[in-house]
């Protein structure tokens, strides 16, 4: 099933060209009229059953095609996202800005570089991407993100995709320069400013994706491919991401865990037009504006 939010801010599930209110199907169960998309992922993993309820209800269709759609969450409690998880993207960063050479790091120290991005950096599809005024040099990454189902604390990697509820696209945007040439304490910053979290185009219940470590990750910039990849080439895997991750804090229902990007990271100009497509979940587009 996709989840979706549109319009104003309703929660929406996605049927081939069709969009229908969840809200309507929900109430009967005790949600609010106008519950988050936050609060329906809680509901349902604790009544699996009332999916049934959503999928069955399909009245008030919005074409997909006329529909706003948003950034399928707008509160997640938090967005933590994984840093220099791919060796061909920690290869063409050391050529691209000085990064430091990550090869001799253990799974740990190297997830232990694991940065949060702030809710106000959260933009939907369709963007727009905001270039700062501070900065000359703007790179898109494009990642495989997970969003989190249920309460995880000291999860084994075993049993970690077990607390999955869904996956969705995750673009994050990075300034390179003033702060980023030669240092790596600067992310919650470079990689914070407004509209550098792009979250979309829905959330793709875990159900539909079997396996989240084999698929493959396309971008083009102005209709040029210059991304080409799989999540096969992870270094560290969803299942190492959360179990780290849930040994140092509580993961709430809406946590969002980005995978990082692979190699072919891009800088970005006013007037750009970036379209990604993950295997499973689809594609989404941003546009790109300089801050005026």
């Amino acid at each position: 099933m996709k989840l979706c939010r549109y319009n104003e801010g309703s929660v929406g599930w996605v049927d081939g060209h069709n969009v229908y209110p969840v809200s309507e199907a929900l109430t009967a169960s005790g949600l609010p009229a106008h519950a988050s998309m936050e609060e329906i992922i809680a509901h349902l993993v604790d009544h699996p059953g009332d999916i049934a309820k959503i999928t069955s209800h399909k009245e008030h269709a919005i074409d997909l095609s006329k529909a706003h759609l948003l950034s399928p969450l707008i509160n997640p409690p938090a967005v933590w996202a994984a840093a220099a998880n791919y060796k061909a993207h920690q290869a063409e960063m050391i050529g691209r800005v000085g990064s430091s050479d990550r090869s001799s790091l253990t799974p740990d120290e190297l997830m232990a570089e694991i940065f949060l991005k702030p809710n106000s950096s959260i933009t939907g599809p369709g963007g727009p991407v905001i270039l700062p005024k501070v900065s000359k040099h703007v790179d898109f990454e494009c990642e495989l993100a997970a969003v989190i189902g249920k309460t995880a604390r000291n999860v084994s990697s075993k049993d970690a995709l077990d607390y999955v509820f869904g996956y969705t696209m995750c673009w994050d945007i990075s300034i390179r320069d003033p702060w980023g040439i030669g240092r790596q304490n600067t992310r919650n910053i470079r990689k914070g400013f407004d509209t550098f979290c792009g979250l979309g185009p829905w959330i793709v219940t875990a159900d539909e994706i079997k396996d989240p470590h084999i698929l493959n990750i396309n971008v083009e910039q102005n209709g040029k491919n210059v991304m080409k990849a799989n999540t096969s080439d992870m270094i560290n895997d969803l299942r190492e991401l959360i179990r780290f991750l849930s040994s140092v804090c509580t993961l709430k229902a809406g946590t969002v865990i980005t995978t990082g990007t692979p190699a072919g990271v891009s800088r970005l100009a006013h007037g750009d037009h970036l379209k990604g497509t993950i295997d499973g979940i689809g594609a989404m587009e941003l546009q790109v504006i300089n801050e005026v």
